[in-house]
């Protein structure tokens, strides 16, 4: 399943909540998984998570929302990355969100959403098959 190219994930906490426990978690899991992962920490700006995206060319953006305000800071950092020509990299979302919301989030452009039971296998799936073709 692996190509020869490492792909580049970044992990952002977006929005004022502190909880960063699952954000670790898949962090490592993704690593273990052969994958190079930039986690940016707490307390990230919908602004901050683009550039370090833009900086670091990232394969995949992965965002941990706990907060509520996944909705605005979303639909900012689907407005960022548009604005950066950056579309094509694949953003996935994980935290509390409202099952109402996930096909809005979808609708913005979030290619997938893992609630609190999903396991680190199927995020891991989900990543190499959304930037295989990038990875090979």
């Amino acid at each position: 399943m692996e190509g020869s190219h490492k792909p580049r994930i970044l992990i952002a906490k977006p929005g004022l909540d502190g909880h960063d426990r699952g954000a670790k978690v898949v962090a490592r899991a993704l690593r273990d998984a052969g994958m190079e992962v930039i986690y940016t920490g707490l307390r990230q700006t919908p602004e901050m998570v683009v550039e370090a995206a833009l900086q670091e060319d990232v394969d995949a953006i992965g965002l941990s929302i706990l907060s509520g305000a996944h909705m605005p800071l979303v639909a900012r950092i689907m407005e960022l990355l548009a604005e950066h020509d950056m579309l094509d990299v694949p953003v996935f979302l994980g935290g509390i969100i409202p099952n109402d919301d996930v096909p809005k989030l979808k609708e913005m452009g979030v290619k997938e959403v893992f609630g609190p039971g999903a396991s680190m296998e199927e995020i891991v799936k989900f990543i190499w098959e959304a930037v295989g073709a990038k990875a090979d």
